[in-house]
């Protein structure tokens, strides 16, 4: 229901925006576009399921940095978690929304042991999201390491797609992950989380291209 919810929220929205701000017509696929983009971070971070609570300032930093670690380790499975206590340290750092403390001690990490593909994929993320998910140069060239010290593994498309959602670019991070998605076996650890995302994104964008027809009436 939550889902539903939202998109309707998104509907009243361009609605508004259309009838009663009177927004021309023209601009009208500029602000479906602007609600789409919500919608997709929406679809891609968020966990409607959990009850909500009163939350401090600092929570949405921390429930993202909690988010981002957990995330990893699905994507990653049991097999290709990490042994190091940089990596472990690093994950508390993370889950506080400290990620420059964290790059900090992630560089040691694939300093240690450069074939270590978490400590890579954690430093990419590090990277990342210092940067306000912004794919830096640094970030990227963490993220092509731990690809391969892991070819196949859900966790780089995955992070690298969802930073170009969180930038506007949906059509392309869409297309990492499906990209990714099919060159996957059945039971390669993280497929599932991917194809939970990429069903979840494009069941949204297909509800959002619905939603200005649908709103003109």
């Amino acid at each position: 229901m939550i889902w539903m919810a939202v998109i309707l929220l998104a509907a009243a929205c361009f609605a508004a925006f259309a009838f009663i701000f009177n927004v021309p017509k023209p601009a009208w696929s500029a602000t479906a576009a602007m609600l789409a983009l919500g919608l997709a971070g929406y679809a891609s971070q968020a966990s409607p399921g959990l009850p909500s609570a009163p939350r401090s300032s600092t929570a949405p930093i921390e429930e993202e940095g909690w988010r981002i670690v957990d995330l990893r380790k699905e994507l990653i499975g049991e097999t290709g978690r990490s042994g190091s206590n940089f990596v472990l340290t690093a994950d508390a750092f993370m889950r506080k929304g400290q990620y420059a403390n964290a790059a900090n001690l992630l560089r040691g990490a694939v300093k240690q042991n450069p074939g270590d593909a978490e400590a890579w994929l954690a430093l990419a993320n590090a990277l990342a999201f210092q940067a306000d998910g912004v794919l830096t140069p640094a970030a990227m060239l963490a993220y092509r390491r731990a690809d391969e010290a892991a070819p196949g593994s859900a966790g780089p498309p995955y992070f690298i797609g969802l930073s170009l959602i969180r930038q506007g670019r949906l059509i392309e991070g869409r297309e990492i992950w499906a990209e990714q998605l099919e060159s996957m076996p059945e039971d390669a650890p993280g497929r599932s989380v991917l194809a939970q995302r990429l069903g979840r994104l494009d069941e949204l964008l297909r509800r959002i291209a619905e939603m200005p027809a649908e709103s003109a009436r």
